[in-house]
């Protein structure tokens, strides 16, 4: 029997940390290999223009190994769109590894200077000559699809990619029709910036003997990249690039995909022969990065008179900017199927369009598409509940799909297995004092505050990346190692994988060893995204490690004379039960004539549906009418993820992603020059993030329900806290104004500035 303190349900300490917070971490800028050159992008300034380049000069300054434009990359493929549909594919236009004659952001890239040091290569870059021709620039979807709007690609007329219907229009319009009433809202899910502490880079190693790359990239899997950048790239065998993913600190989806960068430093790498170096700077990542969310949405909810829906009508609008990234046209059509969300929603209809902008790329960013559908679910359901009178809570307990009704099928197809919904969202009210609010903000009120309490309902889907495999191995000293194609980025994969083991082999922590992100040490793997590892590579290890456990009982019975049936394993040592007889592991991994194959065990899964995480985010806030300041007072967070394996680490995954949330709803937002595409925001000086202070005292408890489609009954929780806290923050503010002005709308983010105008607008209407 395992020790409890280290098995499934305890909060071990994360035992990463401990290098990490001794600076002990190994990046990928520190990995610095000598001799390298460096590398930097030259980068357009305008969001639409035609150039001419002139790079002879620039070739020719002391240093420069290298300068590569559009001509010197023509035969590599492009960046590729993972997703396409199978009836009526789309086709995208092409994502060149470099710009040719026309840039569509501000950040394409234009050119990438190879040289001795970074001085060098930024010396280059400003004397490379450019004649920029600028042209008009589509920005924000709701001017592209306009019919006057530029066009970003002349062979997508009206700047659309693809303009496709979920659900059933004609008996949607039907519930309509007769409808008690109607309720309506529009908005805007803004453009966010991933900003994770750890910018992009690559280090780029060529054996000239083998003809052989070695890339290091900080990436969220290295095995994606390797398909990508080497085999449909570069088109090289994949047998010719290795692809080593280090400590990564930050992904958030963004990092999950092949860039341009690691396709150029392979190249300059290849043609110099040398190793090369690139590290992203803060403002590369602002206009070279994939960014996130960005839809304007409008929704309809019919009621009945009692409060129940009738059916749900949806026009969602998601810009793509002006390539298509990896998964980019995926988000708002998969995230569109979570719009019923825990509802019971008979008759559904969503008009998705994706349109092209003259803007950075959009892709996942936590959640990816469902924190947008939650957002605009919950909105609704305050303004439906508005609409007829009723509370938030009762008009979502009138509507929650039941325990019993399980499994249900939503209407978009999801297959719920199991949850309880009206009872994680009773628990946050019974902890927030629910009842008591009235006098909260009648106390408020006499202080010349406005008081608002909001609630929100999230469901979502994740475990479905696919297959992941992993291998278990006993290693001589009787330690484990652990090999698995999942990438940590912060998660504490190293901990939560180690407890999978202990849980069955009864072994600390420290003597558990994981390897992850190497394509030479593991032959396959799906990276880290969806929320997977856990659901997916977390079965994987227990199986594998169930396996070897077998494997070793049935060397120890050689061993100790005896039959396997008869031993139990823990604390590292196979033991007769109910005797001191027992052999250690390291004496099994010794043991002469050992067959080697018996010391490792290796098992695949994959997730024949999808896990559904839900749960209730509750925040009260405060706002101040003559500053417009926003404080969050008490935010509660119950939540059912049907098994918890580290309550520590989930924890710190709940607050992360509710703070990411928090983040977009008071102050995250990605701003364009309307008229010539500039990115308003592309620094900290104005770009806001949120600080520790502007974070409430989280209360976070669990609910579970095991999932009953997964092994481990777990359900996925890395970007849960993503997914219930814009709504929760917004539905309390609107809470607050509502009672105190009459008004029932506010788009993200809720600045301390758009409260003010808001309330200022009121009482000028309403002193006319």
């Amino acid at each position: 029997m395992a020790p409890i303190k280290f098995g499934v349900g305890q909060s071990v300490l994360r035992k990463e940390d401990d290098a990490l917070i001794r600076g002990k971490g190994r990046y990928t800028d520190d990995h610095a290999p000598q001799p390298a050159m460096h590398a930097l992008v030259l980068r357009s300034p305008h969001a639409h223009a035609k150039f001419t380049i002139d790079v002879a000069r620039a070739r020719g300054m002391p240093g420069v190994g290298a300068i590569l434009t559009a001509d010197d990359v023509k035969d590599l493929g492009g960046l590729p769109c993972l997703f396409n549909f199978e009836v009526d594919p789309f086709t995208g236009p092409p994502y060149a590894i470099l710009a040719h004659g026309v840039v569509r952001h501000v950040g394409d890239a234009v050119a990438f200077v190879v040289a001795d040091t970074v001085d060098q290569a930024r010396d280059a870059i400003e004397a490379i000559e450019v004649v920029w021709t600028p042209l008009p620039a589509a920005i924000g979807v709701v001017h592209a699809v306009k019919k006057d709007a530029p066009q970003v690609w002349p062979g997508h007329p009206g700047n659309l990619l693809f303009d496709v219907p979920i659900g059933d229009k004609k008996a949607t319009e039907a519930a309509f029709a007769k409808a008690h009433a109607v309720a309506e809202i529009s908005v805007v899910n803004p453009r966010v910036i991933t900003n994770f502490m750890e910018t992009r880079a690559a280090v780029c190693e060529y054996d000239t003997r083998r003809d052989h790359l070695t890339l290091t990239v900080g990436s969220q899997g290295s095995h994606r990249l390797r398909e990508v950048i080497g085999g449909m790239v570069l088109k090289i065998p994949l047998e010719k690039i290795r692809v080593i993913c280090p400590d990564v600190g930050g992904g958030f989806g963004t990092k999950l995909f092949p860039y341009r960068e690691y396709a150029l430093i392979a190249v300059a790498a290849r043609k110099l022969r040398k190793t090369i170096k690139w590290t992203a700077d803060r403002s590369d990542h602002f206009i070279g990065d994939a960014q996130g969310r960005d839809n304007v949405t409008t929704a309809r909810m019919a009621l009945a008179e009692d409060g129940k829906f009738l059916a749900m009508d949806v026009d969602l609008i998601s810009d793509m900017g002006a390539y298509l990234s990896t998964f980019g046209p995926y988000i708002p059509h998969g995230g569109a199927g979570m719009l019923p969300g825990l509802y019971d929603i008979q008759t559904f209809h969503c008009r998705v369009r994706t349109v092209f902008t003259n803007t950075v790329p959009v892709d996942a960013y936590r959640g990816a598409g469902r924190p947008e559908a939650a957002y605009v679910l919950e909105r609704l359901v305050d303004a439906a509940a508005r609409k007829l009178g009723m509370t938030p809570d009762a008009i979502r307990r009138k509507n929650f799909i039941t325990p019993r009704a399980m499994p249900y099928k939503t209407v978009t197809g999801k297959v719920y297995d199991s949850g309880d919904f009206s009872a994680h969202m009773k628990r946050a009210m019974e902890i927030a004092n629910w009842k008591e609010f009235p006098k909260r903000a009648k106390a408020a009120r006499k202080q010349g505050l406005v008081r608002g309490i909001g609630l929100a309902t999230y469901v979502e889907i994740c475990g479905t990346m696919g297959e992941e495999t992993a291998n278990v191995r006993l290693d001589p000293n009787g330690d484990v190692s652990i090999l698995i194609g999942t990438q940590s980025s912060g998660q504490g994969h190293q901990t939560a994988y180690a407890q999978l083991v202990a849980e069955q082999f009864g072994l600390a922590p420290e003597r558990v060893h994981i390897f992850q992100g190497d394509t030479d040490q593991i032959a396959t793997g799906l990276g880290t995204g969806g929320s997977a590892s856990i659901p997916t590579g977390g079965v994987s290890v227990q199986r594998a490690t169930r396996a070897l456990g077998t494997n070793l009982r049935e060397i120890a019975a050689e061993a100790l004379e005896t039959s396997a049936a008869d031993l139990e394993i823990s604390d590292g040592t196979v033991r007769i039960a109910g005797t001191d007889r027992s052999i250690s592991f390291a004496d099994l991994a010794r043991r002469p004539g050992v067959d080697p194959s018996k010391l490792n065990a290796s098992a695949t899964f994959t997730a024949a549906d999808g896990t559904y995480p839900n749960g209730t985010h509750l925040a009260e806030v405060e706002i101040d009418p003559a500053t417009g300041i926003v404080k969050i007072l008490n935010y509660i967070i119950v939540d059912d993820f049907g098994v918890t394996l580290n309550p520590l680490l989930l924890a710190g995954q709940v607050h992360g992603g509710a703070m990411q949330g928090i983040g977009q709803a008071l102050m995250e937002q990605a701003v364009y020059d309307p008229k010539d595409g500039q990115m308003v925001t592309g620094t900290f000086m104005d770009y806001a993030l949120p600080r520790a202070a502007d974070g409430p005292p989280f209360v976070f408890e669990t609910h579970n329900v095991p999932c009953k489609t997964n092994p481990l009954g777990v359900k996925g929780a890395g970007e849960a806290g993503a997914i219930g806290s814009c709504p929760a923050v917004v539905n309390a503010i609107i809470d607050g104004l509502w009672r105190e002005y009459k008004i029932d709308h506010i788009d993200m983010p809720a600045t301390a500035e758009r409260v003010w105008i808001a309330i200022r607008e009121h009482q000028r209407r309403h002193s006319l």
